[in-house]
This record gives structure tokens, C-alpha cells and sequence, in this order.
């Protein structure tokens, strides 16, 4: 196995900014694409989601995170804690055309740990499939 520190994912979404951020900040429709979450996009606000126990990756089913960083329309980071990973979500929306350029990294994964390189591996997966499908099938949803 190789070793990951980053998983990237870029994506084009035929939706404007205003309308990705939305889904991006909004607790309803997060839990909606996600997990269920008490997030509020206020830099400093402390929030979970919550999932299914993974007792295999140590992993409780809580993902502690936090508010580090927000730039409405264009940048939303997070802290993401649950288990043995301390890392960080970071979200990049660039205009493009009549849509967005959504990028996502989450960073962070110990290249030492074999457990930490399992779970990025299985989180790579979930963002760039599962994820995805399901934050794109969130836009189509809510009018603009």
C-alpha cells in the first residue's frame, strides 16, 4: 500500500457558488449528504457527526471537528478527530463557467500508522464515490 497523507478530490458541479456552500453549511442538508451534524459556519463553533461504530479502526462512531477556517462562497476547514486521526477537511469552491469547482482535502493521515493509511484509504473511497454521489444528488434537490 502506498503511503497517503492527502486525499484530493476535484470535481465539477453544474451549480452556482451560493448554491454549494449552501449544501456545504447548511446542518439539515449536510446530514442530508454526510452525516448528521450540529455544525454552524462559525469560525471557533465545535461540532460532530455521527456514524456507525468502526471498532476495527478504533473509531466510535464520533467525529469530533471544529470551525478553523471560512471564506463565504469560497473556503470552509474544518478539524476532523474521531478515533486516531486528528486531520483536516478543507473545502475550495471556484466559480467556473455557470458552475463550481469544488475541491476537497483532507489532510493530515500519519504515513507511519498502518491503521491511519487503512482509514485514509477507506475514507479516500467513501469521499470520491459514495460522498459525492450523494452531495451531487443534495444540489439536484433544493432549488437554487
Amino acid at each position: 500500500m502506498s503511503e497517503q497523507t492527502t486525499i484530493r478530490v476535484d470535481q465539477f458541479l453544474p451549480h452556482p457558488p451560493a448554491k454549494v456552500w449552501r449544501v456545504l453549511t447548511d446542518p439539515d442538508l449536510i446530514g442530508r449528504w454526510l452525516m448528521p451534524t450540529d455544525f454552524a459556519p462559525v469560525v471557533g463553533h465545535r461540532f460532530t457527526f455521527r456514524t456507525e461504530p468502526r471498532p476495527a479502526q478504533g473509531f466510535d462512531g464520533i467525529v469530533h471537528c471544529e470551525v478553523l477556517d471560512l471564506d463565504p462562497h469560497r473556503l470552509l476547514r474544518w478539524a476532523w478527530r474521531g478515533g486516531p486521526l486528528d486531520t483536516v477537511v478543507t473545502w475550495t469552491l471556484v466559480a467556473e463557467g455557470r458552475g463550481t469547482r469544488l475541491f476537497l482535502e483532507h489532510a493530515g493521515f500519519d504515513p507511519d500508522d498502518p491503521l491511519q493509511q487503512r482509514t485514509a484509504a477507506l475514507l479516500g473511497g467513501g469521499w470520491r464515490s459514495h460522498v459525492w454521489r450523494r452531495l451531487t444528488q443534495t444540489l439536484d434537490a433544493i432549488p437554487t
